[in-house]
């Protein structure tokens, strides 16, 4: 398994290369949203059909106004209270986002992981990272990087994860290694009230006391 620095892993996304890459839920495989002006390549890499949108994972809630439009104040509320952590907003997209990023109803899913390795590759890259769980189509995802897939691993530019990363990985909190493998709690955020498409980490009932 190819172990890349920190320098490498900005390179080979600036070539348009995937990486892979330790979050606050699970291992993700990523591209940088400037250098892949498409998803395909992760499509290609999970062996999963095109169509489902890939999520952004930014550095912080501003992004909510660079990348999104007309979103709705509970929506910063949220961000203020969740992030950074497991918590996708889905927003309106604006221009900035490539058409091919965006959901067919034009909507882009963001979020701001709560790991110290993740955020420094997003900041040291320059831009979001278009960001999906490591593993083929129908396969578990995992928070361990020894049960990440060789040949999934091999299809990439590699695994950037620094020495330090289980103490600057803040997995255990979410997802601990005896239970459950819990992804982000997706919210729809383009209404007037939030709508839950995927319960992950966090619950409904944590979300609502932010908004009470």
């Amino acid at each position: 398994m190819k172990m890349l620095t920190l320098d490498e892993a900005c390179a080979a996304l600036a070539a348009g290369e995937a990486v892979v890459l330790p979050t606050d839920t699970v291992f993700g495989v990523g591209v940088s949203v400037a250098a892949a002006r498409v998803p395909d390549g992760l499509y290609r890499l999970k062996h999963r059909d095109g169509g489902k949108p890939v999520a952004w994972l930014v550095d912080g809630s501003a992004s909510l106004d660079v990348y999104g439009v007309a979103v709705p104040t509970y929506a910063r509320q949220l961000a203020r209270a969740f992030w950074p952590g497991a918590l996708t907003l889905v927003v309106r997209a604006a221009d900035t986002v490539p058409r091919a990023f965006q959901s067919a109803a034009g909507t882009i899913g963001l979020r701001m992981p709560d790991s110290a390795v993740a955020l420094a590759l997003i900041r040291a890259a320059g831009c979001p990272l278009a960001v999906t769980s490591a593993n083929f189509s129908g396969a578990p995802a995992t928070n361990d990087a020894s049960a990440l897939d060789p040949a999934l691993v091999a299809a990439t530019a590699g695994l950037y994860l620094p020495s330090d990363a289980e103490s600057a990985m803040t997995a255990s909190h979410v997802s601990p290694t005896n239970g459950p493998v819990l992804p982000s709690t997706v919210l729809d955020c383009t209404e007037e009230h939030p709508r839950m498409l995927r319960e992950g980490a966090l619950s409904w009932d944590v979300l609502k006391g932010a908004l009470s």
